[in-house]
């Protein structure tokens, strides 16, 4: 899996010539040209021929890219990178039109493959394009910074959008703020209601965690910027992505509100067979929690991104399926039928279950949402060990049922919700905690091999139950044994707030997949919470 981002982890047109030939075409000249941005020829551009493209792409094998001087991407190490600020006087879409500007990332050792960036412009029942040719004059950077030997036009490594430039600039200014952010192969991320980033969303997963194989990391090559609307909070932008196995066609149209939220719409075309083609993947860090926590391996209680994956299934079933951290490399599948969403979440927000500087309390969550029927499948969770935050090592994405060969084709829709809280709430309890502990019972010798579970739920018809009466832990797993099960309201005063106790013996020390809800007589009162159990 990737590391985390390092940053959170030619013919040129003269500006005085790019305004005259922007003007004949109708383009906003002064919004493109007093920037000091630098374009190249027009072209036709429609989404269609962006999918007819990728089309054509998938019948042949992937194309070189021009060749950089390597040995001045790796001088621009994590010091040197974090020197390279993209001057914001030329970010396109400075003046308009629409609210937010866009700025620039510079290559540098972690991200080496360019990326073109193109305008585009309404033209007749299409746009026109012209690609945005990078300068070392775009940016701010020391007189001795190695960028400054890279060729002109060598291209850049994504993008970002930034705040509104039409807000109030005493809150939050749009130079030194952003809302998404696209870097490094297929990655992209955006930032929720508390205004942080966290996990990251790809445009797909090619063969992660399939033994014997290596993992492919298909590439955004090319994107597309519609000019959008004056004052509008929606931007529309374009890609086409490339990799030895599989080529694709991207249209984001992304909604700056309180959160983010994305629609999305791709094609996928095979150049040859994947093992495991995730689809609509998303990609986040889990080190440890209050689960099970290592003795003195690191000074703060917990340390992840997303502390669980949240599914709600064709079925109707809501799932919460807390994360681990194994110690080996963990696929697990959840086998559905149109499913209704899933999405990795960060419900624990109490920052002093962080303590640190880093904001892991306002992560935001990630929230799928499939757009039409999606068919059969699995909503896939992969899970690799870590040992430091400074890596991602969990994926959850969709994974059809049928086998992706050489050839075959995709059409997806969905919309992702990069949110404080899940969009699509159960009106059932929520599971809030997992802990682990020795079975048995206090004053009593521990049973060696058994271990104590204490699951808490919250809200929902929990809230309603009368007094004295208790829900019933309804509880299973494909093997192992169950012992000392009963629920107790937690003694803290939250009307709602129970907790499911139980001793479980396991039989080997293969993982055990456990099953956990409560119930008040034909009630479902929770919802399903899911665990694999790793003995130890």
């Amino acid at each position: 899996m990737n590391p985390k981002s390092s940053l959170d982890r030619r013919t040129f047109v003269a500006a005085g010539g790019a305004s005259l030939a922007l003007a004949s075409l109708g383009w906003p000249a002064q919004a493109l040209a007093s920037s000091g941005l630098r374009l190249g020829p027009s072209q036709n551009f429609s989404f269609d021929a962006l999918v007819a493209q990728a089309r054509a792409l998938a019948v042949r094998p992937q194309a070189p890219a021009p060749a950089l001087p390597r040995e001045v991407l790796e001088r621009i190490d994590y010091e040197a990178h974090g020197k390279i600020r993209f001057d914001t006087s030329k970010a396109l879409f400075r003046d308009g039109p629409g609210a937010f500007p866009v700025t620039f990332f510079h290559l540098g050792r972690y991200f080496q493959a360019p990326v073109h960036m193109h305008v585009l412009q309404a033209q007749g029942a299409g746009f026109a394009s012209r690609e945005i040719l990078y300068s070392p004059a775009y940016f701010d950077m020391p007189a001795d910074s190695p960028a400054r030997q890279l060729p002109e036009g060598a291209g850049f490594a994504g993008f970002r959008f930034q705040e509104s430039r039409l807000g109030d600039q005493s809150k939050l200014d749009w130079k030194n703020n952003d809302w998404v952010a696209f870097l490094g192969a297929s990655y992209f991320r955006a930032i929720g209601e508390l205004y942080q980033y966290g996990l990251s969303a790809r445009g797909v997963l090619v063969d992660a965690a399939v033994p014997g194989v290596a993992e492919e990391f298909p590439a955004f090559t090319h994107f597309y910027f519609e000019p959008p609307a004056n004052g509008g909070s929606v931007v529309t932008v374009h890609a086409l992505l490339e990799g030895p196995s599989i080529t694709g066609a991207y249209r984001f149209a992304m909604r700056r509100d309180a959160a983010v939220v994305m629609d999305v719409d791709c094609q996928l075309f095979l150049r040859r067979d994947v093992a495991r083609l995730g689809l609509a993947p998303l990609t986040s860090m889990y080190w440890y929690s209050e689960t099970v926590k290592p003795t003195a391996i690191d000074w703060r209680p917990e340390v992840h991104d997303s502390d669980g994956l949240a599914l709600w299934t064709g079925g109707g079933e809501r799932i919460w399926r807390p994360l681990n951290n194994p110690a080996q490399t963990i696929a697990s599948s959840f086998g559905d039928t149109r499913p209704r969403g899933f999405g990795l979440w960060q419900r624990d927000r109490d920052f002093n279950h962080y303590l640190d500087g880093v904001a892991y309390d306002r992560r935001p969550g990630l929230w799928v949402e499939p757009l039409g029927d999606w068919g059969e499948g699995a909503v896939q969770l992969i899970e690799i060990p870590t040992d430091d935050e400074i890596h991602d090592n969990t994926v959850a994405c969709w994974v059809p049922k049928a086998p992706a060969t050489a050839g075959s084709s995709y059409q997806l829709r969905y919309r992702l919700h990069w949110t404080d809280k899940e969009p699509f709430p159960t009106p059932l309890a929520q599971c809030v905690a997992t802990r682990l502990g020795r079975g048995g019972q206090p004053g009593q010798p521990r049973p060696p091999g058994v271990r104590k579970f204490m699951v808490e739920f919250i809200g929902g018809p929990l809230k309603d139950l009368p007094f004295g009466v208790k829900p019933e832990a309804v509880l299973s797993a494909a093997s192992g044994k169950f012992s000392y099960v009963f629920t107790e309201a937690v003694p803290n005063g939250v009307p709602g707030h129970w907790r499911a106790q139980f001793d479980f013996t396991a039989e080997g020390t293969a993982p055990v997949d456990m099953r956990l809800y409560l119930r008040s007589g034909d009630q479902t009162l929770s919802e399903t919470w899911l665990y694999q159990f790793h003995p130890f």
